[in-house]
């Protein structure tokens, strides 16, 4: 947790989120009201948050990772415009009723797991969540596509859950259509957690990993390799410099 993260949830009144976050931070929000739904009760629990904020209560909506990737930010923000709040940035002597809103950025599951494997997004890379809750799955499948026919490193979110076992097959079979079986895999899950757990495989079995709804996936492209147990995506200063030794 960032030093700011830490003196926000000091500086609040109350602190909204789902009841698994809630559980990680309780430590250091004893005394403070506490908002907290299940999954799926995103926009109730905004509501509440915002609801709060509004008869003058300091409110802060947690997410894991970072706040704005594949997280509470942007329904906030959405449902501010929604309900027609005018907010900002920063107090406003202008307007003193303008609702202040900040995103304190977080540590997104794309960089912890990405430091654990080694340097799999080093080059461009695309991420795309495999959950269909709110997303058509044949975007998706579209987006799977796109993604590994550009030739990018795609780092998959939600791969799997027990109303989506076989949606991470489906994107394993679709990525193949554009990589050799063999293109490097690095699982993580529950990163920088108790849980974490950290695994090397190959795309061809990607099928056969366990996964769930901690695990981030990063698929690599056709440079990525694998190096005594490490997952590495080229920048390209090999195509460019002399590094001595061998090329890669």
């Amino acid at each position: 947790m960032s030093r700011r993260a830490a003196e926000v949830l000091e500086a609040v009144d109350a602190v909204a989120g789902y009841t698994t976050y809630i559980d990680l931070v309780r430590p250091l929000i004893a005394g403070k009201q506490i908002v907290s739904t299940a999954m799926t009760k995103e926009v109730d629990r905004v509501s509440a948050a915002l609801d709060l904020a509004l008869s003058g209560t300091a409110c802060a909506v947690i997410s894991s990772g970072d706040p704005g990737v594949y997280a509470m930010a942007g329904l906030v923000l959405e449902m501010c415009r929604q309900r027609d709040i005018a907010i900002g940035s920063s107090p406003s002597t202008e307007d003193p009723d303008r609702l202040l809103v900040e995103v304190v950025p977080g540590i997104p599951a794309l960089c912890s797991g990405a430091s654990l494997l080694g340097a799999p997004l080093t080059h461009d890379f695309a991420a795309i969540s495999l959950s269909d809750l709110l997303t058509p799955w044949k975007t998706i499948e579209a987006r799977l596509d796109a993604a590994a026919r550009a030739d990018f490193v795609i780092v998959i979110y939600n791969p799997k859950s027990r109303r989506r076992a076989g949606h991470l097959a489906r994107a394993q079979q679709i990525i193949l259509g554009h990589r050799e079986p063999a293109t490097p895999v690095g699982i993580v899950t529950g990163a920088m957690r108790d849980n974490q757990r950290v695994t090397l495989t190959t795309l061809e079995q990607l099928h056969q990993a366990d996964v769930d709804m901690q695990t981030t996936v990063f698929v690599g492209n056709s440079s990525t390799f694998a190096y005594d147990g490490f997952m590495v995506t080229p920048r390209g200063y090999a195509g460019k410099y002399d590094m001595g030794g061998k090329q890669c």
